[in-house]
């Protein structure tokens, strides 16, 4: 059977400073990588118009998914724009039957940003719709067969939308593969200026650097990681604890504990 695995995020450089390293070693581990950005990126830009940075945003994110041995889907919304409907639904779920991944990664359900948890909202209801035969999809796609788990990225900055800190289940040690996630990460050169302007990052590399230092600290072993949450398993999975991740990644996997609130 196919290993596949695909990642659902929102804008160009999203899956560079949260999932990359993640991705990168499940091509290590014989995976088919999918990389799909809902968003366009025609908003992330101070000296480009909208038509001017999307083509700019697309080319750099086609970059970086050569370089992370990824198949490349284009977008399907402009910034600010991806909300959760049924058209956008329908688009999404038809790139979900085509990759037929056995997991998803994505972004926080919280997170600072209504487009990150609009890609997360569509990428859940997109696998869990991925046996339906009777929900149609654009472009037509065939319902798919098999099980998937989906998990959820650490949110920027590690908090919510109200400030509260987010505790990943688990990381994921990619300290043998950061030199070739800051690779594909400065292929998205355009945003560079904009970080620096509008969210105080005076080098998004450095910036993605410390988020993965300060995942990496919730281990007390490794330097850099990416932290995940696996999503319940229940219409994706009979089994509880399915967990392709985990097993693909044993080796780089540390749990950690979990507290009741």
């Amino acid at each position: 059977m196919k290993k596949s695995a695909i990642a659902i995020f929102a804008h160009p450089d999203d899956i560079e400073f949260v999932a990359a390293g993640t991705m990168f070693l499940l091509a290590e581990a014989g995976y088919d990588l999918h990389y799909f950005l809902l968003c366009s990126g025609n908003c992330g830009a101070m000296n480009l118009g909208p038509m001017d940075i999307r083509g700019v945003r697309e080319a750099e994110a086609r970059k970086a998914a050569g370089i992370l041995g990824a198949r490349f889907y284009p977008s399907i919304a402009d910034d600010l724009e991806l909300v959760y409907n049924v058209e956008n639904l329908r688009k999404v779920a038809a790139v979900v039957r085509h990759a037929e991944p056995s997991l998803v990664l994505t972004h926080s359900p919280q997170d600072y940003m209504e487009d990150h948890m609009n890609a997360s909202r569509l990428a859940v209801t997109a696998a869990f719709a991925r046996e339906m035969p009777n929900f149609f999809t654009d472009p037509v796609a065939g319902e798919m067969e098999g099980e998937v788990a989906v998990y959820h990225a650490m949110p920027h900055q590690l908090i919510d939308q109200l400030r509260k800190p987010i505790v990943p289940d688990f990381l994921i040690d990619t300290g043998s593969v950061h030199q070739t996630k800051r690779k594909a990460l400065t292929a998205h050169a355009s945003q560079k200026e904009w970080l620096d302007r509008t969210q105080g990052m005076d080098s998004y590399i450095q910036t993605m650097d410390d988020l993965s230092c300060e995942v990496g600290k919730f281990s007390g072993r490794t330097m850099h990681a990416e932290g995940w949450r696996r999503h319940s398993h229940m219409g994706f999975s009979a089994k509880p604890d399915f967990d392709p991740l985990t097993d693909a990644l044993s080796s780089h996997h540390y749990s950690l504990p979990q507290t009741k609130e």
